[in-house]
């Protein structure tokens, strides 16, 4: 999908994730629980069957008590990844959907460089999706994953979201082109409610939106018969 100059550009970024995960799993994500890693977090006073090798003695000559150090620790990050597979993705000469994948293989390759968890879902198909972990190991799954999507019929892009399983904070990344009525009429709100399902559910959400560059740059004349590729309904207009 891309040479292998670009993943090594690639591998200088990575996702930044403001909400503190809570899995299980190691990983490179601050957690909001404590543990060993070589990042200070707190003191606390010392209990009963805390480990001695913990305590601050400098902390005990400077206040008679005894206080133990505390330690960030670190967690795998869940990254979500929702791929619009609508009909309308086919569009243009340069088709959305190769861009859709670009970018979520690049995406999926940053989390796996840093150790998270990657599940990637077809909006089609929230009950099937791919889960990807072990680091960049596990990239060549997605790619073939991708390349087996199928590309037709419509998505409700917010239903779909409404279909994430609860699994704690993480990111969540949307690619889609959004031309759908509800994301069209300001009235309805769409795209806020979505966004407020995301906060609720302690999710960072990452919205990228692929268009067309015939949807960018207008240039038909005269009139026209519109179809819709989803729905196959038309609209006759003057230009």
């Amino acid at each position: 999908m891309f040479d292998t100059k670009y993943y090594d550009r690639l591998q200088r970024c990575r996702l930044l994730i403001s909400k503190k995960t809570n899995t299980s799993m190691i990983g490179s994500r601050k957690s909001a629980r404590k543990g060993h890693s070589a990042e200070f977090s707190d003191f606390r006073e010392y209990m009963p069957g805390d480990d001695i090798r913990g305590i601050d003695w400098n902390a005990y000559g400077r206040l008679d008590r005894l206080y133990v150090k505390e330690y960030m620790e670190e967690k795998e990050a869940v990254i979500s990844i929702l791929i619009d597979t609508s009909a309308s993705m086919e569009y243009g000469a340069e088709k959305k959907s190769e861009l859709a994948k670009q970018l979520a293989a690049a995406m999926a390759y940053l989390s796996l460089t840093d150790m998270d968890r990657v599940i990637v879902y077809d909006m089609k198909k929230m009950g099937a999706p791919l889960p990807l972990s072990g680091g960049k190991k596990a990239f060549p799954g997605l790619s073939e994953w991708l390349s087996r999507c199928e590309w037709g019929g419509s998505v409700d892009v917010g239903e779909a979201v409404r279909k994430l399983p609860a699994k704690g904070p993480g990111v969540t990344i949307i690619i889609s082109d959004f031309l759908q009525e509800s994301f069209l009429d300001p009235g309805k709100k769409a795209m806020e409610k979505m966004l407020r399902f995301l906060d609720y559910r302690r999710q960072k959400e990452v919205i990228l939106q692929v268009l067309a560059g015939e949807e960018l740059e207008v240039d038909f004349t005269g009139t026209r018969n519109l179809i819709d590729m989803e729905d196959k309904s038309s609209m006759r207009l003057t230009l």
